[in-house]
């Protein structure tokens, strides 16, 4: 196997030194055009590479995003690749690091990827995460940092996250136009801001239709199937149980789904269910799941477009926020009332 060539092999064939070789790759002013010439071409026939670390000191940039997230769920991963298409085109390398919902591997990541010496961050805070001290340090040394999906208002810059008031608000109008009115929501952990947004869109809906909010109705938990399935089954044991449940992830929805099927009620006759994301398995239980669609991949790909922006712009960007619209998707685990026909004009005769 050939040895690869070094910028002292392509130094010594011309026997010049090797920051004359160096200042030719950098199409440097001071070299005589023969000179880079002779260079470009020795490096052309010997396939020479330069070093990527050696290049990333001398520019000071490695073109390497890195890219925290909670995990790597369908919602998450479709995010990611949003990013990575964007950052590929653009000629950024992605480097993911997952938090696991926890703010220590979160602070851990951080770290780890400043150590590798990323160019900036894409953020999507952990649902631990209560401190962003972290986050400021990232600040201080002026990097390039933005927030998407799960943002918080206590540290600044740019972000781009999904309107999950409107997606709770949507999910809960839905259920109230099916006739159901004593609806539940699995909230997620009470300091999580999407959770939280979602939970204020259901609260808005409730307020439209004038119906009392019970706390008791309102259920905090993690993002989990098995806390959802618990959750779900400590609101149907109650004498007064909902008739129907929102659930702020589709992960919930599936737990609330089973908890539903083991008290042997039947959706939506008994009981409705919608959840949030629109991940393909909610089109494949029996029922099938409503479900509130955030268009991830764009969001992904939004954020990535803002990263690059921010690396050309260092200054005006932290008061920027891109907010996405979501969509409701109505299946048979929430539909009780059929949408009305259409009715027809009768044909005109002929003639008349």
């Amino acid at each position: 196997m050939n040895k690869q060539a070094t910028i002292k092999d392509i130094a010594r064939t011309l026997n010049i030194s090797v920051s004359t070789v160096s200042r030719a790759l950098r199409n440097a002013p001071d070299i005589k055009p023969d000179t880079r010439n002779a260079v470009m071409a020795l490096c052309e026939e010997l396939s020479y590479q330069p070093s990527r670390l050696a290049l990333s000191f001398q520019q000071r940039q490695t073109h390497t995003i890195g890219v925290i997230v909670p995990n790597l769920d369908w919602v998450l991963s479709q995010m990611v690749k949003g990013i990575d298409e964007v950052a590929l085109e653009a000629g950024y390398t992605v480097m993911v690091c997952q938090s696991n919902e926890s703010f220590g591997r979160e602070m851990v990541n951080t770290r780890r990827l400043l150590e590798s010496l990323v160019d900036g961050f894409i953020i999507s805070v952990s649902s631990e995460t209560k401190v962003f001290d972290h986050f400021r340090k990232i600040q201080q040394k002026k990097m390039p940092m933005v927030f998407f999906d799960r943002v918080s208002p206590d540290i600044a810059g740019p972000r781009v996250r999904l309107d999950n008031v409107d997606g709770g608000y949507q999910a809960t109008m839905h259920l109230l136009e099916q006739g159901y009115r004593r609806i539940a929501v699995l909230a997620g952990p009470r300091n999580l801001g999407i959770g939280n947004d979602r939970l204020e869109g259901y609260l808005q809906a409730l307020k439209q239709h004038r119906i009392k909010v019970d706390p008791d109705l309102i259920k905090y938990c993690d993002f989990n199937q098995q806390n959802a399935f618990e959750a779900t089954n400590d609101l149907l044991r109650r004498k007064k149980r909902p008739d129907a449940i929102f659930a702020i992830s589709d992960r919930m929805a599936i737990g609330a789904l089973l908890a539903i099927r083991d008290w042997d009620l039947q959706m939506p006759q008994d009981i409705g269910l919608v959840g949030f994301n629109n991940e393909p398995a909610v089109s494949l239980v029996t029922p099938t799941i409503s479900s509130v669609e955030q268009p991830a991949f764009e969001l992904g790909k939004t954020a990535a477009k803002l990263f690059i922006e921010r690396m050309h712009n260092d200054s005006g960007m932290d008061d920027v926020e891109i907010v996405l619209k979501p969509k409701l998707f109505v299946r048979a685990s929430s539909l009780k009332k059929e949408a009305p026909a259409k009715v027809l004009p009768p044909k005109r005769k002929r003639g008349v």
